[in-house]
């Protein structure tokens, strides 16, 4: 069973035009209609991890808003959890968690522990799942030493992960994560990562994260959904993705005695260094790093070797490029 189905969903905006004519844009002000979402489809299966990327404007905020209910479609067809998220506001939003990399849904002067309590309320969550929810969250996100302070003071990264363990106190089925690493140095980054990757495995939790941080989408997501102009342009497993379009991988290898000349068949480039290095680059989808260094030891003395894969991130704009 589907968790998300969506069928040819579209989304369209009015958008009042300028023509620098002041009064004539006040009063008698003439529209154009934007197209932010355009008949997309895809589906979402329970216990997913989704990255759903694209530049900004492309239309991955308007879709979420959807999702959440906070939206009407133009036309097409969403369901969530088997209901029309519009249609059925209060119980979808009982089934989702969602958390803003730069909006946080703690209030601001009073204690985390309180903040957990009023939405306690609000969610009307039953006293032993409360209980259970804010033990089990608050030992796997490690807020049990700030729990007690009032939220203005507290750190970027230490907000962020109570805003998280806020947004799955109700149990939901789905958490919608939009740029949840946002402003975090790199050690808090990863933590936020891991925890993520914890509570999809212990809770089975269905996630779709948005984020222009493609470290999120390669340490966390095990598909990609892209979109762009409105389209989804490719929907695949995470490592297909990252396969299918390889950007340049680098050998750097220091030798015992550098070469005169380097000869390596298939290699986009070959840079000798006058420090005794080599850097070969190379694309993995036509060579592979084996095939070469194989064929350079078997000439030369190598003292060592370290080889560099294409980050996601250069993947991802490759693909945007094609």
């Amino acid at each position: 069973m589907n968790i998300i189905e969506i069928e040819k969903l579209s989304r369209n905006f009015k958008v009042a035009k300028r023509d620098g004519n002041f009064l004539r844009y006040m009063f008698r002000r003439k529209h154009t209609t934007v197209e932010a979402v355009k008949d997309i489809s895809f589906t979402i299966q329970p216990g997913e991890l989704v990255g759903f990327i694209g530049p900004n404007g492309a239309g991955k905020s308007t879709t979420i808003k959807m999702m959440a209910g906070i939206l009407v479609p133009s036309s097409g067809n969403i369901r969530v959890l088997e209901k029309v998220p519009y249609q059925n506001r209060k119980s979808n939003a009982a089934n989702i968690g969602v958390l803003f990399g730069q909006r946080s849904q703690l209030w601001w002067d009073l204690p985390v522990s309180d903040t957990f309590k009023l939405l306690k309320k609000i969610y009307k969550i039953p006293d032993n799942i409360y209980k259970e929810n804010t033990n089990t969250y608050g030992d796997i996100l490690g807020i049990g030493d700030f729990v007690d302070q009032p939220v203005r003071q507290l750190s970027l990264g230490q907000r962020m992960r109570a805003d998280l363990c806020a947004s799955l106190l109700h149990n939901p089925k789905i958490l919608f994560l939009d740029e949840p690493t946002i402003g975090l140095d790199v050690v808090v980054k990863k933590q936020i990562r891991e925890m993520i990757r914890g509570i999809n495995a212990q809770k089975g939790v269905t996630v779709i994260l948005t984020t222009h941080d493609m470290k999120d989408i390669d340490e966390i997501c095990q598909r990609i959904i892209m979109i762009d102009k409105g389209q989804i342009i490719i929907d695949k497993p995470t490592g297909d993705v990252k396969n299918r379009f390889k950007g340049n991988s680098t050998i750097t290898m220091v030798f015992d005695k550098i070469p005169d000349e380097l000869n390596v068949p298939q290699a986009e480039s070959v840079e000798l260094k006058d420090d005794g290095k080599a850097v070969i680059s190379f694309n993995s989808a036509i060579i592979s790093s084996a095939v070469i260094i194989s064929d350079i030891i078997s000439k030369h003395k190598i003292v060592d070797i370290t080889i560099k894969e294409p980050e996601i991130d250069d993947i991802i704009r490759n693909l945007y490029n094609q």
